[in-house]
């Protein structure tokens, strides 16, 4: 039986001086719906490929990708994606910068005080609503972040597409967002998936683990399911042996692939 999100026999060639130079090869994945995947390989593997392709904004060679039973091969508002630059708009303000994609998608269906009602939702859903009125010049990194999370949410996608999200922010402030992204996918059942370099960050917030190989043609080396008990508390999971288990596990296969490739 087919899940809520396939992807199905993706290939990539992207063309080059000396011919086609295949990215991915052969990449199958299926995810339920309210699933949390994460996507973790080194550098060049082929991560924000996948995610592009799922988000439409590459078209595969090979193989598609089929949400809720419709091909998806161009961008739309039933995918929202959250790069790790918050690219928000920096002439607007955080109420602004959501209000202008729920207008986008819901302005010929909703009144002016549903679109106000929505917005200001989304904002209290990240903890933004004190500062909504402030421009992003006027705000910390992990705001912005924040601000870009509520408008990517405010959208109501069927899958939430984060690209390292949380990548450049500091230690103690990526902490916080983790913990407030858990909270919210726990509160929507939203189908997310992260592209990530961190490890602990994988199996925190994952239910699946989803191990890349290395470039070029490269392909899902392993998945790994995370079963972990929700809600999930960090202090609680430093001496968890499943949680040390399942992290050893993901180190190791990154190990193994990075050793392949300087050899």
């Amino acid at each position: 039986m087919d899940k809520y999100l396939n992807i199905d026999h993706v290939s990539i060639d992207f063309p080059t001086p000396n011919g086609p130079f295949r990215a991915l090869d052969n990449v199958n994945l299926k995810i339920e719906k309210g699933e949390f995947i994460s996507i973790i390989g080194h550098s060049g593997c082929g991560k924000s490929t996948v995610m592009n392709i799922v988000g439409g904004l590459y078209k595969a060679t090979e193989g598609g990708v089929v949400l809720e039973g419709r091909e998806v091969d161009e961008p739309g508002p039933d995918r929202a994606i959250v790069f790790q630059n918050h690219s928000l708009f920096p002439w607007l303000s955080c109420y602004q910068n959501v209000e202008l994609a729920v207008k986008s998608v819901f302005g010929s269906s909703r009144s002016r005080k549903q679109i106000r009602d929505w917005v200001e939702h989304n904002l209290e859903l990240v903890h933004m609503t004190h500062a909504m009125h402030k421009m992003p010049s006027e705000i910390s990194g992990g705001m912005k972040q924040r601000v870009g999370i509520a408008r990517a949410l405010s959208m109501e996608p069927k899958v939430l597409l984060m690209d390292e999200p949380f990548g450049a922010l500091d230690a103690l402030t990526r902490a916080h967002l983790q913990d407030s992204l858990m909270d919210i996918q726990a509160e929507l059942n939203n189908t997310v998936m992260m592209i990530t370099h961190d490890v602990d960050e994988a199996v925190l917030l994952s239910d699946k683990i989803v191990m890349m190989t290395n470039g070029p043609a490269a392909t899902i080396g392993e998945v790994m399911e995370v079963k972990l008990p929700r809600p999930r508390k960090r202090l609680d999971l430093t001496d968890n042996q499943d949680y040390n288990h399942y992290r050893s596990e993901v180190i190791n296969f990154l190990h193994q692939h990075h050793a392949r490739k300087v050899a």
